[in-house]
């Protein structure tokens, strides 16, 4: 029987459909001609929460996060995004201000694609507005599983998942296991998992006794990927 974590998209993406991996060749083509290409280092904002959008992204190379800052200040990390995700739809689709901010997590290289031309590209070929609609369904159905993953496990079991995610889409191959190839800082994961910097400690401390992780200055090596499954919520 397969593992629940290895089901991979075209782009290699576990449960993730990037945009690229859904165009045609000749849409990926004609794509590329809408926009400039530009290079972001690592620590810059693409995106500001609350700011109106003026075009969108695609990712050629790189991680970028979408975050959020909640009521107390603190920064809820809502995705990772790389190589064929688009970024800036939402504002684009709805007209409304971005609701996260965009920030290049390493060195990115993207393609800048201004609102009208993007608009008038969906417009004007049905295959690339499913495709659209595609990406964004599937950003929904991930927040959903989400949000029941949050309210039915704990801080060790939302931390494993992260685990394995960033495992599946950041992951190679070691003689000691699969070590993270994203190095994440414990406030990040925390960020990302919905718990305290606090509970993030306690939790890797707990992986590595049961001998499931081992870990250094940002970063996590997995030794057992099954064991470590079965520390994470089922979905």
């Amino acid at each position: 029987m397969a593992s629940r974590h290895s089901c991979r998209d075209e782009a290699g993406n576990r449960g993730r459909l990037s945009f690229v991996s859904l165009l045609t060749d000749e849409d990926r083509e004609a794509l590329e001609q809408l926009g400039r290409r530009v290079s972001f280092p690592a620590g810059t904002v693409l995106m500001h929460e609350g700011l109106p959008g003026e075009g969108v992204l695609l990712m050629r190379t790189g991680v970028v996060k979408a975050t959020h800052t909640t009521i107390a200040g603190h920064e809820a990390i809502l995705a990772f995004r790389g190589s064929g995700d688009l970024i800036g739809e939402l504002a684009l689709i709805d007209d409304r201000p971005h609701s996260s901010t965009v920030i290049a997590v390493e060195p990115v290289e993207a393609l800048v694609i201004p609102s009208p031309g993007f608009r008038a590209f969906v417009e004007q070929r049905p295959p690339v507005a499913v495709a659209l609609m595609r990406m964004v369904v599937d950003r929904f159905r991930d927040t959903d599983r989400r949000l029941v993953e949050f309210s039915a496990s704990d801080a060790l079991g939302r931390v494993a998942a992260r685990l394995l995610e960033l495992a599946e889409t950041h992951g190679q191959p070691s003689d000691r296991g699969v070590t993270i190839t994203l190095h994440l800082s414990q406030e990040e994961l925390a960020g990302w998992a919905g718990c305290s910097v606090k509970a993030v400690v306690n939790a890797l401390q707990t992986l590595r006794r049961l001998g499931l992780v081992e870990t250094g200055r940002r970063r996590v090596t997995i030794l057992d990927m099954e064991r470590l499954e079965a520390q994470a919520p089922a979905h």
